[in-house]
């Protein structure tokens, strides 16, 4: 079950589904749980991925409970920009040619047929791959039904073992728990003999082979092995138990495996069920580890060293599976069907699963409160792709807290309730800096509700709500996130809390300068930089305070004042090694330069700008960054460039942002400088790119010369070809993860003069001149 196990061929099935898929635009794998309907999948789709041009994007759903979020997660899997309803999903995705994969979609049956439903109906090019245990209902669904892997007989012809595919996978995981392992004359029938006692079901089978590193005589204990099958097999069917017969034997495989882990394994099997998706080992510890409660209780008392040795059982036990995170972390996963079977043992305790989805939650406020205290400085780039990588957590402690997930009860406790608030709150970096504005305003809404009194968490999170509805794009959000602004501001004064009401009145500000008040917002935030940050403050609101008054500046013609407020800020964000408020600023510094028609100044922060938000996948930054580049590119005559960068912007998204006039002016210039025709063949081609391609099209191309290095062999696989010898690509990796000199120096055991020699080559080499660019490169090269 680890990410390094090889898949056992159904070369028929594969066969099958392809043919599907080929003629049809909706199929649905079904069976039972363990059948591997989601093996399948994978393999399927990876054969078939070159004859969709928009390519294969899967969505994971087991760990997702509430069905409102489906468009949400389909829009993540996609790398679309907030996305947060279904029609506006089918709209963005138009005439693309790809394949989504649904997987687990039976508990969340409705919401996946009404968008599948709509996918079909509305757009011509998108087909889809469904995994689950019940058909999906739709006319145009076409279904594959998955059985067990199919076992030769015991008593027959076993000479060609290896051919028979339930007999493979036992050797293939066996030689896992027990290097060496083969099927021999000797061992075969037992194997054959075992592999039909578990029905040919793939996941008892792996559950069953992860046994053989415990037995003493392999060979003979095999038969063993099905012996204790047998005895976990209740003797008669009981009347009221309607399951089929291979239901009853997955139970009774997953009930002995259980019994056979120490008890230190039980609990964290249990306790670890009530996580989303996959999770880090920090995360297994806080869950699953001993809480003040558990020492009135000794034999729920479970240490780190205890959580650490318990995790490594289960992951040997294949009840955990290993792989690799998109950070380059490692990560652990539960099965759908091992998940729930840890969530039926664990609600046998009366209280034990809302114990644990409160640790869960109090564990997932601890992180992102660390996350947002260490947010102004340096390391963003790894900050996001964690919580990036979490989202699944977040969303199951909100979830939790607001009270409609499994385990909460009716309703939200007001201490849990309030808890959700503070969550939603605290992570208002997240929702703007990921691209996740609709699903935080979603969260807001739904914590405001259930939290009507004054408190300092209410304010906080009608600032946030304020400043997420501003980038929503719309009149009506506008003006309610104008509202909430006001509210938030007016209620944190009647609290007395400094800091929040400083946080309100930025977003007043903003949205006076994206309402179209110019002059309101120029006083507002010299206000706000003359009287400096308030005891509390967010550093990064700060910040930005600078970047809005050079904004406002810009907007009203005072582009030399713009400039030096802009090199103020990031004199400022450079020290701190800081990057996301660097990169509005570079952004707006560049339109101060447009605005004095410099295009030669204009266009390295605007690439700069580029880089940073890429880096950060900060989809808000990209698009008014395009469109500047758009607008310089027409100064240069380069109008057929200028109009697939526009098709490029409009494709990852358009957040609001100021002014307006960029985007209006480079369209016209390029317009008038192509003719209708060619301008729409060269728009439609910028937006047929998706993010990456867009963003190395921008930086790889342009009068400057400024761009990132282009590949010209692969002697290693991030490298991208150029001269970067392995340490130095090893350094560079590092400094994506955003480490600094003296933390590579620790990681790879050399003299911080050395790691500060590497990446001094590594700049050189590149053509780069600082580390941002550095991690801009190896996300876009890796």
């Amino acid at each position: 079950m680890g990410g390094s196990a090889r898949f056992v061929d159904r070369r028929d099935e594969q066969a099958e589904v392809r043919a599907l898929l080929a003629r049809a635009r909706l199929v649905t794998l079904t069976g039972p749980g363990g059948v591997g309907k989601t093996r399948l999948a994978a393999r399927v789709t990876a054969r078939v991925a070159r004859a969709f041009p928009d390519g294969v994007r899967s969505v994971h759903l087991a760990g997702l409970d509430d069905p409102d979020l489906v468009p949400q997660a389909v829009a993540d899997a996609l790398g679309l920009y907030d996305l947060d309803t279904l029609d506006a999903l089918v709209e963005h995705v138009g005439t693309r040619r790809l394949l989504l994969v649904l997987d687990n979609c039976e508990h969340l049956h409705g919401a996946c047929a009404e968008l599948v439903g709509a996918l079909l109906h509305r757009t011509t090019g998108v087909r889809v791959l469904a995994t689950s245990r019940r058909r999906l209902g739709l006319t145009e669904e076409h279904l594959l039904d998955v059985r067990p892997l199919p076992v030769p007989d015991p008593d027959g012809d076993l000479s060609a073992a290896h051919r028979h595919p339930a007999l493979a996978l036992f050797a293939d995981r066996a030689a896992a728990a027990v290097p060496g392992f083969t099927l021999t004359p000797a061992n075969r029938t037992a194997v054959a003999r075992l592999c039909h006692r578990l029905d040919g079901l793939p996941l008892a089978i792996e559950l069953a082979a992860a046994r053989m590193g415990e037995r003493a005589d392999l060979d003979t204990d095999i038969d063993e092995l099905a012996t204790r099958i047998d005895d976990r097999q209740p003797s008669d069917h009981h009347p009221g138990d309607h399951r089929p017969p291979r239901h009853r034997t997955l139970r009774a495989t997953i009930d002995w495996s259980h019994q056979l882990c120490t008890p230190e394994e039980q609990l964290v099997w249990a306790r670890a069920s009530v996580l989303a998706g996959d999770f880090d080992l920090e995360t297994a510890e806080a869950v699953c580890g001993a809480t003040a409660d558990d020492r009135l209780h000794p034999p729920a008392v479970l240490d780190v060293p205890d959580v650490l040795e318990a995790v490594a059982g289960l992951v040997g036990k294949s009840v955990l599976s290993r792989e690799t995170g998109p950070d380059g972390g490692v990560r652990y996963r539960l099965l759908g069907t091992l998940r729930q079977y840890g969530l039926d043992r664990l609600r046998q305790t009366p209280g034990a699963e809302r114990a644990a989805r409160r640790r869960h939650r109090d564990w997932t406020q601890s992180r992102a409160t660390a996350y947002e205290h260490a947010w102004f400085g340096p390391g963003q780039q790894h900050l996001a792709a964690r919580l990036r990588a979490d989202r699944a957590h977040l969303r199951a402690a909100l979830d939790f807290s607001l009270g409609t997930s499994a385990g909460s009860g009716r309703g939200a406790p007001p201490d849990d309730a309030l808890a959700g608030l503070r969550l939603a709150g605290t992570l208002w970096f997240h929702w703007h800096t990921c691209g996740a504005p609709g699903e935080g305003r979603y969260w807001l809404d739904r914590a405001l509700e259930a939290n009507p009194g004054p408190s300092r968490e209410r304010a906080r999170a009608l600032w946030v709500s304020g400043l997420l509805g501003l980038l929503a794009g719309t009149p009506e959000e506008l003006a309610r996130g104008r509202r909430r602004a006001e509210e938030a501001y007016a209620l944190a004064q009647r609290l007395g809390d400094a800091a929040e009401a400083a946080h309100a009145g930025y977003v007043v500000g903003a949205g006076q300068l994206l309402g179209g008040e110019p002059a309101a917002a120029l006083r507002h935030f010299e206000d706000a930089v003359d009287r400096g940050p308030v005891p509390g403050g967010q550093a990064a609101l700060v910040g930005l305070e600078r970047v809005q008054l050079a904004c406002a500046l810009s907007l009203l013609g005072e582009a030399d004042r713009a400039v030096t407020v802009c090199e103020d800020a990031l004199r400022v964000c450079e020290a701190y090694g800081e990057d996301w408020v660097r990169s509005y600023a570079l952004r707006v510094l560049a339109l101060a330069h447009t605005v004095r028609e410099d295009w030669r100044r204009a266009e390295p922060p605007a690439r700069e700008a580029l880089r940073t938000g890429f880096a950060l996948h900060d989809v808000l930054g990209i698009a008014p960054a395009l469109d500047l580049l758009a607008l310089i590119a027409t100064a240069h005559q380069a109008h057929e460039r200028a109009a697939v960068l526009l098709g490029g912007a409009d494709r990852v998204g358009r957040p609001p942002a100021p002014p307006a006039s960029v985007r209006r002016d480079g369209e016209a210039r390029a317009r008038a400088g192509l003719g209708r025709r060619a301008y729409e063949r060269a728009y439609r081609r910028g937006n047929a790119l998706g993010l990456t391609a867009i963003v190395k099209y921008a930086l790889g191309e342009g009068n400057s010369g400024h761009c990132l290095p282009e590949p010209t062999t692969t002697p290693h696989p991030l490298n991208g070809g150029t001269s970067l010898t392995r340490r130095e690509t090893e350094v560079a990796a590092l400094i994506a993860e955003g480490l600094a000199n003296q933390q590579i120096a620790d990681r790879l055991v050399i003299a911080r003069r050395t790691a500060e020699g590497h990446v001094e080559r590594i700049l050189d080499k590149l053509g780069l001149t600082n580390r941002t660019q550095i991690a801009a490169w190896v996300t876009a090269h890796r």
